[in-house]
């Protein structure tokens, strides 16, 4: 089975998350991709961010919209900080062995690997799907992959890097939503429409709760 895992406050969700999500899921033949809130962000204060019960709910109403979407409460389960590489490990314990699984997240977060919990683990566990942003030079992705110094080589491809644990690093473009959480945020507490940056149940859901205000 060949899973994509999408982490994130989601706080909200929007379409940016949902439209990289499903351009993953067919880029890379996935089954289905799970939508994982971070109950704790170990880099954010959690005192800021909305309830984790609200988050998650908002990510289930979204992902509804798309059979190969699913939210996932994983991190919601366990108490203390959300390390991905504990997610990865229930995941693959849930899973089981034959379970290939591809890590999306954007360049400027992988640039931040290296602050993770037990971050060299990760790479021996899934492959990452790392999604490019418009400026990024080749030389500087290459130059980053050699940094971690966990034996990557260039692949067949120049968005390609393998290692011999047989898991690998892809850079990839998703379409360009110029749609961001705290955008929604910020328009909410100033009385401007969120219309077409969520999903219509979404927006309805914050509404109805009185987030962001």
């Amino acid at each position: 089975m060949r899973l994509g895992i999408l982490g994130g406050t989601f706080d909200p969700i929007h379409f940016g998350h949902l439209r990289l999500a499903e351009e993953m899921c067919e880029e890379f033949a996935l089954s289905k991709v799970l939508l994982i809130p971070c109950a704790q962000p170990p880099h954010k204060d959690e005192s800021v961010i909305t309830p984790y019960s609200e988050r998650l709910e908002m990510t289930k109403i979204a992902v509804s919209y798309s059979s190969y979407l699913e939210a996932s409460d994983i991190e919601g389960r366990r108490k203390g900080p959300s390390y991905s590489i504990e997610t990865i490990n229930i995941i693959m314990n849930l899973y089981g062995a034959d379970l290939e699984l591809f890590f999306i997240l954007g360049i400027d977060t992988f640039k931040e690997i290296t602050t993770w919990k037990e971050y060299e683990e990760l790479f021996k566990l899934t492959s990452f799907a790392v999604i490019d942003r418009p400026g990024t030079q080749k030389c500087e992705i290459s130059s980053f992959i050699e940094s971690l110094g966990l034996d990557f080589k260039k692949g067949n491809t120049d968005d390609l890097f393998v290692n011999t644990s047989g898991c690998s690093i892809y850079f990839k473009k998703s379409t360009l939503m110029d749609i961001s959480s705290t955008k929604i945020r910020q328009n909410i507490k100033t009385g401007r429409s969120i219309n077409f940056m969520v999903p219509e149940r979404v927006k309805e859901y914050i509404l109805r709760k009185g987030l962001y205000k």
